[in-house]
């Protein structure tokens, strides 16, 4: 008769010293801390080129902007955008302003609506109280401001007939009646060139309202800046 064989027990596995185990650990754990100065070296330098050339967020401090962006919102600002096109008409963007802009000199950063870009013919006002650009009458209703009394901004309460120039970009804040803007300097000077900014002084295009977590939206074009025409001959 065969006898059926029995399974052999294995023979427990020897248990590593202990010795060894703890230098193994001692190494993983040096090995971290050498790492961790570089891993957080290579954050830092994401970060940086992140915000260098790629998004940055903006903190608003004036009310030239109110209701679509009110004191202390902070926005997201797409710098990559404006290296493939120039800016469009109704984009807001954050540019370097010039110096005779500013209140004051510390404040660089503007932050603005696109009304008009090179070659257009903005003016102030139709019949019904519209901004036209290119003789097209834009509605802004949408976004300009309105007092706690219900009570809208005009458009402009100041008259204007200009040509942008190539290469340069006419802006306005929403809150007009606050809003140190392309308006606003053309009154103070008289000068297209000192009332508008160079396309090359644009940061970059801001596209989401961030924080507070309540006001957080995308800053959309309004609809009334599409299909906007081509500049008629000029004089």
């Amino acid at each position: 008769m065969i006898e059926e064989e029995q399974p052999k027990a294995e023979a427990p596995a020897e248990a590593e010293p202990t010795s060894e185990k703890s230098e193994k650990d001692q190494k993983k754990k040096g090995s971290f801390w050498k790492e961790l100065p570089i891993l957080l070296g290579v954050a830092v330098v994401v970060a940086l080129l992140v915000r260098t050339f790629v998004m940055q967020s903006f903190w608003i401090p004036s009310g030239s902007m109110e209701h679509t962006l009110d004191v202390e919102d902070r926005v997201l600002v797409n710098k990559l955008v404006y290296d493939f096109r120039d800016p469009e008409r109704g984009e807001i963007i954050v540019f370097t302003a010039p110096e005779e802009w500013r209140s004051d000199p510390n404040e660089e950063d503007f932050i603005k609506r696109v009304i008009g870009i090179g070659g257009d013919h903005v003016v102030c006002c139709d019949e019904q109280n519209r901004i036209t650009v290119n003789d097209k009458p834009i509605d802004e209703t949408s976004y300009l401001y309105t007092n706690p009394d219900g009570v809208q901004d005009a458009p402009s309460n100041n008259q204007f007939d200009i040509w942008v120039p190539e290469g340069r970009l006419w802006v306005m804040g929403d809150h007009r009646s606050a809003s140190g803007d392309s308006r606003e300097n053309f009154m103070r000077f008289k000068d297209i060139n000192r009332s508008t900014i160079a396309v090359d002084a644009v940061i970059g295009k801001a596209f989401v309202t961030i924080w507070p977590v309540d006001r957080w939206r995308w800053l959309s074009v309004p609809d009334t800046f599409d299909d906007i025409p081509e500049p008629p001959k000029r004089p």
